[in-house]
């Protein structure tokens, strides 16, 4: 995946969880918990393992806070 298009698939999957949002004006250093409650936070992950089979530990939490900080985590993990 291009980094365009996991962007796009992260903007999508906060926007089915969180609809309530306008995540389209959403920054790319914008922090995401912020935005997301800890619960929906956990689900963006869970969806992340479903669609894409990416297992993101709990240490790594922290890795995911912007956009632009879940691309680049997320960039090599999709690309192997």
């Amino acid at each position: 995946m291009s980094r365009e298009e996991i962007y796009k698939a992260l903007i999508e999957i906060v926007t089915d969880i969180n609809p309530d949002e306008d995540w389209t004006q959403l920054r790319l250093d914008d922090p995401l918990r912020g935005k997301l409650e800890s619960m929906d936070f956990l689900d963006v992950i869970m969806e992340l393992r479903k669609r894409y089979g990416v297992e993101v530990p709990e240490a790594d939490y922290g890795k995911l806070s912007t956009l632009n900080a879940c691309v680049d985590y997320l960039f090599p993990k999709l690309n192997k």
